[in-house]
C-alpha cells in the first residue's frame, strides 16, 4: 500500500517576486501538487462528483517551515509521507528540496497538513465522513523510519 510519493516540478516565473524568489504561499501549492500526484498514483479520486453530491478534502491544518529560498527556474522535489490515516482524516508530512547543479539537494522547507474527507450537504455545509474501506486499502501510514529519514535523491 502506498504511503509516500515524490513529485518533481520547475519553479515558474509567476511563482516569484521581483527578486526572483518564490513567495511563501506557493510552498502550500507545492504540497497540494504532491498530494494530487500521490492520490493519482494510488488510484484514488481526490475529488468525487456525482449529480447532487460533492466529496472532497478540505484542510483542517497546514503549516510550513522555510529553510532555504527557491528561485525562478529551480527544479524541486516535493516528498509526501502519510503520517497517519484516521477515521475521517489523513495527516501528511512534506519535505521540499531544491536540486542543485552538482546533483545534491538542499531542503528548502518542511510542512504538515491535515485534510478531512467531507461531503457537501443539501444545505451547503461541509460534513466530515468516514474514510471508505477502498481508500484505506490503497493508502496507509508510513513506517516511523520513513518519516524520520532524509529522502534519497
Amino acid at each position: 500500500m502506498p504511503y509516500e510519493h515524490t513529485a518533481t516540478r520547475r519553479i515558474e516565473f509567476s511563482e516569484t517576486d521581483m527578486a526572483g524568489l518564490v513567495h511563501f504561499s506557493n510552498f502550500f501549492k507545492y504540497m497540494e501538487t504532491a498530494e494530487r500526484d500521490f492520490f493519482e498514483a494510488a488510484g484514488v479520486d481526490l475529488i468525487r462528483t456525482k449529480p447532487g453530491e460533492l466529496v472532497g478534502w478540505p484542510r483542517a491544518r497546514a503549516e510550513c517551515k522555510f529553510s532555504a529560498p527557491l528561485r525562478f527556474g529551480d527544479t524541486i522535489d516535493i516528498h509526501l509521507a502519510v503520517k497517519a490515516v484516521k477515521d475521517r482524516a489523513i495527516d501528511y508530512q512534506f519535505r521540499i528540496y531544491r536540486r542543485n547543479e552538482d546533483g545534491s539537494r538542499t531542503q528548502a522547507g518542511k510542512g504538515r497538513m491535515t485534510t478531512i474527507l467531507a461531503q457537501l450537504t443539501d444545505s451547503g455545509t461541509l460534513q466530515s465522513i468516514e474514510l471508505p474501506a477502498d481508500l484505506r486499502e490503497r493508502i496507509t501510514a508510513a513506517p516511523a523510519e520513513a518519516l524520520a529519514r532524509p529522502v534519497a535523491v
